[in-house]
């Protein structure tokens, strides 16, 4: 059975192509920025409960 990836395709490159005009450098270092901060929080969250778990096993 062959499958046709054209449609699904097609629309995702027209969405993507239609949003890009909106997309303003700002908006990027904005994402950037809420990513690291993110990163940051459940890095530090995931650290907290090892630490909790690993002393309430013992």
């Amino acid at each position: 059975m062959e499958s046709n990836n054209s449609i699904p395709v097609g629309t995702a490159a027209g969405t993507f192509l239609s949003i890009m005009p909106s997309i303003t450098s700002e908006d990027v270092i904005k994402t950037i920025i809420l990513a690291v901060v993110g990163a940051f929080v459940s890095f530090s969250v995931s650290m907290v409960l090892k630490k909790f778990t690993k002393s309430k096993n013992k």
